[in-house]
């Protein structure tokens, strides 16, 4: 499997790379939520509590995209950019887009101006929440949320034969140092790409983040 990933890049230049056409993409797109990036994360506080003052993260984006991330670009490129539908079965490609739950309407009716028809929601689980300082509630968000987006044959699907739940548990990362404020685990993206793709096949994360499918 080859790993391609773009830095920088806000979808305008493609062309002049030659990447080859991809078997998978997979990105965590920009929520598009500004300076409100940190909101019920501790780490709006120094050392994550709210008695130590604001940190210097407090009012500030994820990155430069966070306010104007185009989701039209982003899937008139990844349209592009994916190999195309063959004629047998169970050999199409498709993506995976990690994104903001109200994202995913926007995302699902927007992929279809790109050939992009069909969709399968992604809900991911994990066993601890970020929203630790919203006190106030009661129910606190555990999830995130993701779109598998494919044209119209059900894409290349690996799992011997075996349902896969389109709920996937989301396991911290324990060896894996963390350098980029939404990482992915490495272990769930693994078993995504395994799902999704065969041995040689092109993966392309057009969002770059930590890197972490490399």
């Amino acid at each position: 499997m080859k790993n391609i990933e773009l830095f920088n890049d806000h979808f305008q230049n493609y062309k002049t790379y030659g990447i080859p056409k991809a078997q998978l993409i997979i990105a965590d797109i920009p929520y598009n939520i500004g300076k409100n990036a940190y909101g019920s994360n501790p780490s709006w506080y120094v050392n994550g509590d709210n008695a130590n003052g604001e940190s210097e993260l407090a009012g500030k984006e994820f990155f430069d995209t966070d306010k104007d991330f185009r989701i039209t670009e982003f899937l008139h490129f990844c349209s592009k950019m994916l190999v195309k539908e063959p004629k047998e079965s169970g050999k199409s490609p498709c993506m995976i887009v990690f994104c903001e739950f109200e994202q995913q309407f926007e995302l699902i009716q927007k992929a279809k101006e790109y050939g992009l028809n069909n969709y399968i929601n992604l809900v991911f689980r994990k066993n601890f929440s970020a929203q630790v300082l919203k006190a106030n509630m009661r129910i606190v968000g555990n999830c995130e949320y993701g779109v598998l987006l494919y044209r119209e044959k059900l894409p290349k699907f690996n799992n011997n034969g075996r349902m896969v739940f389109n709920c996937f548990d989301w396991k911290k990362d324990s060896d894996t140092k963390k350098i980029h404020p939404t990482q992915k685990p490495v272990s769930l993206l693994e078993n995504l790409i395994e799902i999704f793709t065969d041995k040689g096949d092109v993966v392309i994360d057009p969002c770059a983040g930590s890197g972490s499918i490399f």
